[in-house]
């Protein structure tokens, strides 16, 4: 076998936020007490690992090649770096008193899927196709994938400032975001004359809480007075629709998800820190 090829790669990320997120593996090492020396990466090549891993979506088999460590230390070294990351990650409530101190007179809400690979996890849904079978938890019947379920709280211009833990795929946006139960109260506080939650068809069921278009109903055409508040509801929300793609068109690693599924809110949660680099939080 010939020898490796070996190249130089650069990773599109500020040396500040290395700085920063070797900061906090190393306030996690030291209230872990561990010793010094006793690792095999410090904590800058740990988070050059988790930051390939984030950035470009390499493989664990590859990180753990290029760094000379086995494969099961890469693991450990991606979950505690995705567990420091999301520890970091503002509160609801922090995010929401940050957007009102921005000045911003509205947040939108939205459902994300981030697919995962095929989970062979039964859920309370029957297979039609096949007796005694149950559709997969994680099958998300709308998009007919695999994946995770993750609220994403969004500013006017679609920058996102919270997410949400994750939830089955299977559940509808509405269901996933009542599993939170701080989420709606919270919004709910937010909302006043001058600050609203918008949120899409998919929500038409916590209007106390959120904003959302008015349904048309079988047999009854909207008014011309409906279809413009629709209208001009649709231009707010439609600059937030950017908040989600943003953050998978930046982290490959939120395009498919090889890890737990039960893992994705963290991971999501991680990527939502690590936007720090942008000196923006609202």
């Amino acid at each position: 076998m010939s020898d490796p090829v070996i190249y130089t790669a650069v990773l599109p990320v500020a040396e500040e936020t290395v700085h920063f997120v070797s900061g906090l593996l190393a306030a996690e090492r030291r209230r872990r007490g561990t010793r010094g020396r006793r690792r095999a990466l410090g904590c800058y090549r740990q988070v050059v690992l988790v930051l390939r891993w984030f950035l470009d979506g390499t493989r664990l088999a590859q990180l753990a090649g290029d760094n000379r460590i086995g494969r099961s230390t890469a693991y450990r070294y991606l979950h505690e770096g995705i567990d420091v990351l999301a520890a970091a990650a503002p509160g609801l409530r922090g995010a929401l008193l940050a957007a009102r101190a921005a000045g911003h007179s509205h947040v939108t809400v939205d459902g994300t899927l981030i697919r995962t690979d095929r989970c062979h996890m039964p859920g309370p849904t029957a297979r039609t196709d096949r007796s005694g079978r149950r559709v997969d938890l994680w099958w998300s019947g709308k998009h007919t994938a695999h994946g995770g379920n993750v609220q994403v709280i969004a500013a006017p211009d679609g920058w996102p400032i919270w997410t949400s833990p994750v939830r089955p795929g299977r559940e509808h946006d509405t269901t996933a975001l009542r599993a939170h139960p701080e989420v709606l109260p919270l919004l709910a506080e937010w909302t006043d004359g001058e600050h609203a939650a918008l949120g899409d068809l998919g929500y038409e069921g916590e209007r106390g809480a959120l904003t959302t278009p008015i349904k048309h109903r079988a047999g009854c055409r909207l008014t011309a007075d409906q279809r413009t508040v629709n209208l001009l509801h649709a231009a707010t929300r439609a600059p937030a629709e950017r908040g989600n793609s943003l953050l998978k068109t930046t982290f490959k690693a939120l395009r498919r998800v090889s890890l737990c599924p039960w893992r994705i809110g963290a991971i999501t949660a991680a990527a939502l820190v690590l936007h720090r680099e942008h000196d923006r939080t609202t």
